[in-house]
């Protein structure tokens, strides 16, 4: 479907032609041609070809493709044409988002890295944040769980905060978003992958300090699809994954379970059965995903809208996770262009129905494999006192329902030339409901409860800003200066109810009346809310000079509410300088298509800290330690009391980064790539500590710790070649690599404790913490060195004072890699490609929390299963107990085969079906197909979220939901 065009230009004749690059001569598929002063377009096809019709000889084509120079040909007496493209050197005429503003690849003076949608990640993917993983060197994504629609991790050149997180700041089309999650799961869920057209990531402070105090832990900004003027696009794409669990716990079977209890010195208790529970509670899972999108436009208007719907099963039972997502983009230009007024628009309801993870893989993996897990007459087993797996996932039920709407709408004035005011106005909206419940039964005996938790999060953004460009001669700059105002609203409320009668009629989730207690002892209702509230002053400037020459300087004065009245407002400045060397006369008829060399120096603060702790704190509470006796007796009268004292001088959290880089290309792009050295160094630090005021209500306060830093330095690489043979065969190869160092210095404190232990016996434990020395998520263990003549375990006296106690802790290494690697290829002959992408880390450990809890010789002599490494040690007592040390301490580092795509683009024009269908693809994709690890859990890529008092814990695996490995088929269609 073609926009509006005059009727008169259809008549004429018709021109067949077709795109090519200029140096390797292949075909330019998806480029635009466009009848000068119409907005009649087409696209080319899978072999670069299209066909249009001009009127006369007289008529000019506007020919475009990215990444290559826009060329206008007269049509003539030709009813043919082929058109060499020209491409820019490499790619850098690339539009990259830098915040408040677009540049031009080759005069960014920051590290930015941009990701092209072609370029994304295939496979189930349900955050941005997938698409990105092993993309861009320096960012770190961990897909710590494999549930569907679970939490990612991402760090951008290492973690910097202590009770602050590392997640950067996301900017989806303009609108800073809240990092807060409305009903658990990953905040970034409601966002549909095909809506995104690119993801640029600002990593040093020189691109980052634009956003202020938000930018410490690095942005990725998200541009979602716009319509094209002049060409109409209609795109279908459907998939169907098949997904299995990729890695099993290596427990035994029924038969060695018989033989290793008595082996071990244990009474067998055999019921019978023959029972893999790993397989029981698992599924072969099915995704189905379906996406239609139209965009097009006229010469004033474009627009592009979608909708997509996404069924995942996961691969544990009874757990999916639905998505339905709808976007509207519009550009409407005014007034000869000057105004133009893009509005956007994104509803999202997502419903994630789940088991209860950890109970169900507990009981699953330590389960007595000769249980059977049905009865004779085909129901579920009761038992009175040993556990069905099954049974409690028809007992449990937790359904989570969210729903969320984008909107934002930023018209841009042109005052005069090259004067342009631009308002940006966005809302984020978000509500959810969540019930849990557990359903009464009489064998095993159980309570049936109902708890409900609302919460809502109101996200409103104004900013206002003037940018003004100058471009005459050898001298060309750009001033930008403007204000930013958000409030953030967040609200939560819970109830409960108790004891549901066994085999209720009815869900107690549709009718919680039939509960049948209510105290308020055990369901008194809760609730909290607060406001946070941004204001922000920021400017930059940059300035060319002959095209070789660059600088770039930001500020930002941001106030948060959340800091006290002393340090209300803080100020961030960084700079950058640029030269293009390849543009010297020295390298003009070089092989180099570019060399430029960067540097860049800046300052960015951390707000993510609770809201209100500057904030004096009340009680009404009636007791001994919150109010004391007016006279002799030892009465407490009521009233109003201090629990916590205000605190006026809490600032920022300040980063400082220096970068320094070198991008490269020679022969026109083939081969190109950059190199970044770092450091930054995080000070000024956030943490609660002890007061030091004797009269301070509070138990503890949250400071600044002046002389505590957290340093990160690194080296960065990204390489890529591409090639076409003589043959037609297309392929590039490429990769990246991060080495980075990672230090806690300053701590006044021998350990601050992080993450801790679960299971029994070992609930919290300390597993790793904050040392001097050492980098984030350190592992501070005892270590363990073997079992004595007794086969107890036996733990090295570090102090040498004959006793072992948590003085003999060591620092055993740590959960961040520090390196990290990622390479791909891809191959493309006619209509077949294949593309392949490995992630990978080293240097790392991880702490099996899994093992340590059920995986040890005395447990397999009490009928609890294990794996054979569990007995493994002959020496070891089965009466040996298995505390928290060095034993459990394992190397985290992997090589995994993330995906890999195998897709067939058909020639329409062949199949007689081009008129209807302009373009039509078929794909297979394997996903997590392969890895090569020495970690014997699930999946060596985890973080269960272990922190203690708000402390951030890394590196620690607990019953994990394991993750997947899946086969896409997939289907796209254009009309």
């Amino acid at each position: 479907m073609l926009g509006a065009f005059d009727v008169n230009a259809q008549a004429g004749k018709q021109i067949k032609g077709r795109l090519i690059d200029a140096t390797t001569k292949e075909a330019l598929i998806g480029g635009n041609v466009i009848l000068k002063g119409t907005t009649k377009g087409v696209s080319t096809d899978v072999n670069g070809a299209f066909t249009i019709s001009v009127p006369n000889d007289n008529s000019v084509l506007v020919l475009r493709y990215l990444g290559y120079a826009t060329q206008e040909v007269t049509v003539g007496s030709r009813s043919s044409l082929e058109i060499a493209m020209v491409a820019n050197s490499a790619d850098l005429a690339q539009v990259v988002v830098v915040g408040y503003g677009t540049q031009n690849k080759r005069d960014v003076t920051g590290s930015v890295k941009s990701v092209q949608s072609a370029a994304f990640n295939k496979g189930i993917i349900n955050s941005p944040e997938q698409l990105l993983q092993g993309k861009v060197a320096g960012v770190n994504v961990t897909s710590a769980t494999g549930e569907p629609g679970g939490n990612q991790g991402i760090t951008i050149r290492g973690p910097g905060g202590i009770r602050t997180g590392s997640t950067p700041l996301f900017v989806i089309d303009g609108l800073a978003l809240d990092n807060s999650s409305t009903g658990g799961g990953n905040p970034l869920n409601f966002l549909n992958p095909q809506d995104i057209e690119t993801i640029d990531v600002l990593k040093d402070a020189s691109a980052t300090a634009i956003y202020g105090a938000r930018g410490a832990n690095g942005v990725v900004l998200i541009t979602t699809k716009k319509g094209k003027a002049g060409v109409s696009t209609l795109n279908f794409s459907s998939s169907l994954a098949v997904s299995s669990i990729a890695r099993a716990l290596p427990v035994l079977s029924a038969s060695e379970f018989r033989k290793q209890v008595v082996a071990n010195g244990g009474n067998l208790e055999d019921f019978g059965g023959n029972t893999d529970w790993q397989k029981e509670i698992t599924r072969q899972a099915l995704t189905q995903n379906y996406n239609l999108s139209l965009g097009g436009g006229a010469n004033k208007l474009s627009y592009y809208a979608s909708f997509g719907a996404q069924a995942q099963q996961g691969i544990l039972k009874n757990n999916q996770l639905d998505r339905y997502t709808g976007r509207i983009n519009v550009t409407q230009k005014f007034w000869d262009d000057r105004l133009v007024v893009d509005a956007n628009l994104n509803v999202t309801n997502t419903n994630n129905e789940r088991p209860s993870v950890e109970g169900l893989l507990g009981t699953a993996i330590s389960n007595n494999p000769t249980l059977p897990a049905y009865a004779a007459d085909g129901s579920l087993a009761r038992y009175a006192t040993a556990s069905n797996p099954l049974l409690g996932l028809t007992l449990f039920k937790d359904i989570t329902t969210i729903n969320r709407t984008i909107a934002s709408i930023s018209p841009s004035l042109k005052i005069v030339k090259g004067l342009v005011y631009r308002l940006n106005f966005g809302l984020d909206n978000s509500t959810s409901t969540r019930d849990v419940e557990s359903l009464g039964s009489n064998i095993p005996k159980q309570d049936g409860r109902l708890d409900s938790y609302l919460a809502s999060n109101t996200n409103r953004l104004i900013e206002n800003y003037l940018t003004y460009t100058y471009d005459q001669g050898d001298h060309n700059f750009s001033a930008l200066v403007g204000h930013s105002y958000q409030k953030i609203k967040v609200q939560y409320r819970n109830w409960s109810i108790n004891k549901f009668p066994a085999d209720l009629p009815i869900d107690p989730i549709y009718n919680p009346g039939v509960g049948q207690e209510l105290t308020m002892a055990t369901n008194k209702p809760g609730g909290s809310a607060f406001i946070n509230e941004l204001q922000s002053y920021f400017g930059r400037f940059n300035y060319q000079y002959k095209d070789k020459y660059l600088a770039t300087a930001t500020v930002r004065a941001d106030g948060s509410s959340k800091f006290g009245a002393n340090n209300k407002y803080g100020i961030f400045p960084s700079f950058s300088l640029g030269w293009r060397i390849s543009e010297e006369a020295f390298l003009k008829n070089t092989n180099i298509s570019n060399l430029k060399l960067r540097a860049g120096w800046g300052q960015t603060g951390n707000q993510e800290i609770p809201s209100k702790i500057t904030q004096p704190l009340f009680t009404s509470t009636i007791s001994g330690t919150t109010s004391y006796p007016l006279d002799a007796t030892s009465t407490f009268p009521s009233g109003i009391t201090y629990s916590r004292l205000a605190n006026p001088d809490i600032q920022w959290e300040v980063s400082t980064q220096s970068n320094i880089g070198l991008d490269f290309a020679f022969g026109n792009g083939s081969f190109s790539g950059s190199i970044d050295y770092f450091n930054k160094i995080s000070n000024n630090m956030l943490l609660e500590v002890i007061p030091s005021d004797p009269v301070q209500p509070a138990s503890s306060v949250w400071a600044n710790v002046k002389d505590m830093k957290i340093n990160n330095s690194g080296l960065e690489l990204d390489l890529e070649y591409k090639g076409t043979t003589e043959t037609g065969w297309k392929y590039s190869l490429g990769g990246n690599l991060t080495l980075i160092k990672n230090e806690v210095v300053g701590s006044p404190y021998t350990v601050i404790p992080s993450g801790s232990a679960s299971g029994s016996g070992l609930t919290s434990a300390t597993i790793n913490g904050y040392i001097n020395g050492q980098p984030i998520g350190t592992f501070f263990l005892k270590e363990f060195t073997g079992f004595d003549d007794k086969g107890m375990s036996v733990y090295r006296d570090v102090d040498g004072d004959g006793i072992v106690t948590d003085k003999d802790r060591i620092a055993a290494g740590t959960a961040l890699p520090t390196t990290q690697y990622n390479f791909f290829g891809n191959l493309a002959y006619k209509g077949f490609d294949l593309s392949l992408q490995f992630n990978g880390v080293a240097g790392n450990k991880i702490y099996d929390n899994t093992a340590n809890s059920s995986f040890y010789k005395l447990k397999i002599a009490k009928n609890s299963n294990t794996t054979p490494a569990a007995y493994a040690d002959s020496k070891e007592s089965n009466s040996n107990a298995a505390p928290v040390s060095t034993r459990f301490l394992k190397d985290g580092g992997f090589l995994r085969l993330n995906n890999a795509t195998l897709g067939y683009t058909f020639d329409t024009q062949k199949l007689g079906i081009s008129k209807w269908v302009s373009a039509l693809r078929l794909s297979v994709t394997g996903q997590n197909l392969w890895i090569a690890t020495n970690y014997d859990g699930f999946d060596p890529e985890v973080n269960k979220d272990s922190s203690m008092n708000g402390v951030l814990s890394y590196g620690i695996d607990y019953l994990s939901y394991p993750k997947a490995k899946s086969v896409i088929f997939g289907l796209n269609l254009t009309f």
